[in-house]
C-alpha cells in the first residue's frame, strides 16, 4: 500500500532516498456524463458559478485514475511515486480520459 504522501510532483522525495526505480506506472479512466448528468449540469450552467455535477465527476475520474496508478505501482513492489502528473484528453463530446501517471520506486527514509 502507498501512502498518497509518498506521492510527489517532484523527482525527489524529502527525507528519502530512491533504492530502486520501477518505471511509469499509470491508471487510466474513461468517463461519460451520462444523460442524467448533462441535463443537470447544462441546466446549471445557465446560472453561472461552480457546477458540482461536473466538478464531481472530474473529481471522481481524477481519484479514479490516482487510485488505479497507485495500484499498478504497488503491483511493482513500490512504496513511493514520484514526478507525478495528470492528463485529460476528450475523446468525443461528453468522453473524457484521464490519465494519473509516474515513476514507481522503492524508497527508505534518510
Amino acid at each position: 500500500m502507498i501512502l498518497a504522501s509518498n506521492v510527489t510532483t517532484n523527482f525527489e522525495l524529502t527525507g528519502y532516498r530512491i533504492v530502486e526505480s520501477f518505471g511509469i506506472v499509470r491508471g487510466l479512466i474513461v468517463r461519460s456524463r451520462g444523460i442524467g448528468g448533462n441535463v443537470i449540469g447544462s441546466f446549471m450552467t445557465i446560472f453561472g458559478g461552480n457546477n458540482t455535477i461536473y466538478s464531481n465527476l472530474c473529481e471522481d475520474a481524477r481519484q479514479h485514475a490516482f487510485d488505479l496508478m497507485l495500484q499498478h505501482a504497488a503491483e511493482r513492489c513500490a512504496n513511493a511515486v514520484i514526478g507525478f502528473r495528470y492528463d485529460a484528453t476528450e475523446l468525443m463530446p461528453g468522453l473524457t480520459e484521464v490519465l494519473a501517471y509516474g515513476t514507481a520506486c522503492k524508497v527508505e527514509k534518510l
